[in-house]
Formats: structure tokens, C-alpha cells, sequence
């Protein structure tokens, strides 16, 4: 596996800490009147890094293990709506958030740094695609970098929401 991407991954968790923190108090749950243009699923501060939370957790660590020990599985996607609802994103608690995605990743860096060659190039259908181990940790990144992009996207709308 590329090092640039490895590095991507184990720095994110402090990233996404970062772009969170640039939030305004108080608008960690505010939601524009529009969301077209977003780079991101359309949440809240507080439901983008919940999501990433569970998409680690629920979608990543589940496709690794069966993209590794299974031949040729159909990944499942992860409802992401679906879980911030049922999960009450909004009531969230920031600290406790973030605690669980480090290990989460953790857990991720650590099962993607010890695979084999032959392990990256196990294969898995996603999204109806075929799609090899290797590339999966590239779509994580991928999702990694929507998610940096749409807390900055809701802090230019949360700006011009103070400038009115």
C-alpha cells in the first residue's frame, strides 16, 4: 500500500478534530436552508463526524474482514440517514465521538499495515463494482477527504449565515 495514503489515514482523525473545532459554539447541529453543493452526505458538524464514526466502524471494518475472508462477497453500504436518526446524531457528545473513531481507525490502520500483497488484491463487488481490498482502503480515504470537505463547506455557509 502506498505510504501517502497510509499517512492520509492516520492523520485524518486529528484533521477531522481540527475542522470540528473550527466549528462556531453553538452551531454544531445548524443546518443550511440549502444544501446544494455540499462535497459530503448533507449533516450537521456533529452528524459528519458521527458519520465517519460509524462508516469506520459499521462499513470499513465489516468490508475489510469480508473482503479478506470471503470470496468475492457483495459488500453492503451503510444507511447513513438511517443511522443518524436512529443513533440521535444530533445529541451527540463531540469528546466521546472522537475517542471512538481514533480507535476505530486505529483498528483500521492496524489490520491495512500488516496485509500481504496477495491480501490487497483480494477482491469484493461494491456499489456493483468489483473492487479489491487495496482499493477499498483508497475509498476510505476518498470518504476521509468528503467529509474534511463538507466541514469546510458548512463553515462557509455558517459564515454567510452570520453576515445577514
Amino acid at each position: 500500500m502506498n505510504r501517502v495514503t497510509l499517512d492520509a489515514l492516520e492523520s485524518f482523525p486529528q484533521q477531522l478534530q481540527e475542522f470540528f473545532s473550527a466549528v462556531p459554539t453553538g452551531f454544531e447541529n445548524w443546518k443550511p436552508d440549502s444544501w446544494e453543493g455540499i462535497p459530503s452526505e448533507p449533516f450537521s458538524a456533529i452528524e459528519q463526524i458521527c458519520h465517519v464514526r460509524d462508516i469506520e466502524i459499521d462499513g470499513y471494518h465489516a468490508r475489510f474482514r469480508r473482503g479478506l475472508c470471503e470470496t468475492d462477497p457483495v459488500l453492503d453500504n451503510v444507511d447513513g440517514e438511517t443511522l443518524a436518526v436512529e443513533r440521535d446524531y444530533a445529541s451527540a457528545d463531540a469528546a466521546g465521538v472522537f475517542a471512538a473513531f481514533r480507535a476505530a481507525r486505529a483498528k483500521t490502520l492496524e489490520t491495512i499495515s500488516s496485509l500481504t500483497e496477495a491480501q490487497f488484491e483480494r477482491t469484493a463487488v461494491f456499489d456493483g463494482a468489483p473492487i479489491s481490498v487495496r482499493g477499498l482502503v483508497h475509498m476510505l480515504c476518498s470518504h476521509d477527504q468528503q467529509h474534511l470537505a463538507g466541514l469546510q463547506w458548512l463553515l462557509a455557509r455558517i459564515d454567510a449565515s452570520r453576515r445577514r
